[in-house]
């Protein structure tokens, strides 16, 4: 195949502005898959994990291809969260252009400037999509001149500023140049092919080939594929390469080459300049790494990320519960999987601590879907509260920073005002969307982020809409102490009762049923007041001639809080941990002892 006749783009946007949801578009649309396909019918077909479905979604980039009017369309769907935005950064590597999604009504949003700025950085050619364009509030001019405002602030050059728009509703697969509709996407085929330019790549083979690794994959049959595309010269299969990391060069061979077709790869036996594939056989193959042929290899820029903002402690589970519900509970074999993820989740990094590790990444959303992720492999762990990563700035102690934009109904102004007074945010602008609802830009330090999500979506009974993007760092003012009531906490081991619980759900919000197993030190609510509480939860009703089982129908215990990974992460001070098993999710004390853990108080 020609390299003029291969398109690179990548789809990019703030979370849930369509961008998977117009993928799925373009892959029926250009008959990639038969019309009694199961995938015709399928929304959401790039969103793969368990977790991309339940969240709604997407937390890996994904490479798919389609052909089109004699064209390859190569197409990596990004995520739109900030947390992921390691995986934004380094397949944009691999893109030529981008396909910009902005939903009509909410307009460009913090990741919309994250994802652009870093697109305009690498000089790929834009392409803006106003998506939703059916929404009862879509406010189509307004967005026209926010997305013009924010090109102006972005742009590297001039020639940026000269973007092609179109209009659609990705959900019912139409798109057009004006609000008017085509009744398909045949519009933005055509703008992938005549306004993203073919790929800038070096064809001559004299000098040997390179392609950037820009991605891992891996499957049992084949073992790890090294996903990138070619820049320069030709790939086959069989050949001899060099793989160059960062640190040393090795000798390897090319044992299968696959170009990919629908959700699919292909089998090919060569692979031109400009072209993404992916190569098996180069095991030790890492993200960034240059695979290249030739007498003299050369080594392409490697990719450069930014550094994580927040930091957890793993470990092995240590409570009196441990090795009961895991398959994988030592500490060798939770270090070998963080090695394994460390290999495509190029964001994070890893540090010994104690029996654990501190891993660090890009926000709690990143790493608590690494924990879901290994509880639901098997494994068991305990988690402490997460921290900020600080940064030495020309010798001054330095804290990440974030802007934060919150969008919320009038009525829950004073209650979103009055948290972010708490954690001592900088607000810099306010503005009434053309909904009627608020929406506030902060700047706020990345540790009074932590819980923030959690009180917001309580104090306006879930109607919080809030995203945040990193904006650097500032030096260390005074470090923000979360303020929470005290802990109600099991003060024996045993199966709790629901006669002890009628009792307790006196002091405070109970976060356990009856008839679960607990264990000393074990938190088992939220206390009414500043203090923890010591209670015993398994205490059974003393039977006598006048106090029998029959009497016990008269408990009625109010419904339990049950707290997601996160709302538990949140939850958490340094003085407690979070238990993970692939069943269950149980807070506890680091000091389980409540005379030494009071002994310790008093000496702190």
């Amino acid at each position: 195949m020609d390299k003029n006749k291969i398109r690179n783009v990548a789809i990019i946007a703030h979370v849930d502005h369509g961008k998977t949801t117009l993928v799925d578009g373009l892959l029926k649309q250009s008959h990639t898959f038969r019309d009694n396909q199961a995938e015709m019918s399928q929304t959401l077909i790039m969103d793969s994990g368990d977790q991309e479905h339940e969240r709604g979604i997407t937390i890996t980039a994904k490479q798919t291809a389609v052909f089109y009017d004699g064209y390859k369309i190569n197409i990596i769907d990004t995520p739109g969260h900030a947390d992921f935005s390691g995986e934004v950064e380094r397949t944009l590597n691999m893109a030529d252009g981008v396909l910009l999604i902005v939903d009509a009504q909410e307009g460009p949003m913090p990741q919309t400037k994250f994802v652009l700025q870093k697109a305009l950085d690498l000089k790929l050619k834009p392409v803006v999509i106003i998506n939703k364009i059916d929404k009862p509030a879509a406010r189509i001019e307004e967005v026209k001149d926010e997305i013009s405002d924010l090109f102006l602030e972005l742009a590297t050059d001039e020639s940026q500023l000269n973007y092609p728009i179109y209009y659609a509703i990705a959900r019912e697969g139409r798109a057009g140049k004006t609000t008017d509709l085509d009744n398909d996407l045949r519009v933005i085929f055509e703008s992938i092919i005549n306004d993203i330019p073919a790929p800038q790549v070096d064809e001559n083979d004299g000098k040997g080939a390179q392609l950037l690794v820009a991605a891992l994959a891996a499957d049992n049959y084949l073992g790890k594929y090294a996903i990138g595309k070619v820049f320069r010269g030709k790939l086959k299969k069989g050949q001899s390469v060099k793989l160059i990391g960062r640190s040393q060069t090795v000798n390897a061979k090319i044992e299968n080459l696959f170009t990919y077709r629908g959700l699919g790869k292909e089998e090919t036996l060569e692979a031109i300049a400009g072209d993404i594939v992916a190569i098996t056989g180069i095991g030790k193959a890492n993200i960034g790494d240059t695979i290249a042929t030739g007498d003299n290899p050369e080594a392409l820029p490697t990719i450069e990320l930014e550094p994580p903002t927040l930091s957890i402690y793993i470990g092995p589970n240590t409570s009196p519960l441990k090795g009961k519900e895991g398959e994988f509970t030592t500490s060798r074999q939770i270090a070998e999987r963080l090695e394994r993820e460390l290999e495509t989740n190029i964001a994070l990094k890893i540090i010994p601590d104690g029996l654990g590790y501190k891993v660090s990444g890009r926000g709690e959303l990143h790493l608590s879907v690494l924990i879901e992720t290994m509880r639901r492999e098997g494994y068991e762990l305990e988690a402490g509260r997460p921290e900020v990563v600080y940064k030495d700035i020309d010798g001054i102690k330095s804290e990440p920073v974030e802007s934060l934009t919150i969008e919320v109904d009038s009525e829950y102004v004073g209650a979103v005002s009055q948290e972010l007074g708490i954690r001592k945010a900088d607000l810099k602008s306010t503005e009434i969307t053309s909904t009627g609802s608020t929406r506030f830009t902060y700047e706020i330090t990345t540790s009074a982020l932590i819980g923030l999500r959690n009180n917001l979506l309580t104090a306006t009974k879930g109607t919080v809409i809030m995203s945040s993007i990193p904006k650097g760092y500032k030096p260390v003012e005074s470090k923000y102490k979360p303020e929470r009531n005290g802990a109600l906490i099991a003060f024996e081991s045993g199966v709790s009762t629901a006669y002890a619980l009628d009792m307790a759900q006196a002091r405070g919000t109970l976060f356990i049923p009856p008839q679960v197993p607990v264990y000393q030190g074990m938190i088992v609510g939220l206390s009414n007041k500043k203090e923890d509480i010591d209670l015993n939860i398994c205490r059974e009703k003393q039977l006598t001639n006048m106090r029998t089982h029959a009497s016990d129908g008269a408990i009625q215990l109010t419904p339990y809080t049950q707290l997601s990974l996160e709302q538990c992460l949140d939850f958490l001070l340094d003085d407690e941990l979070l238990e993970v098993t692939p069943k269950s999710l149980r807070l506890r004390k680091r000091q389980l002892d409540p005379i030494k853990r009071k002994r310790e108080n008093r000496a702190y």
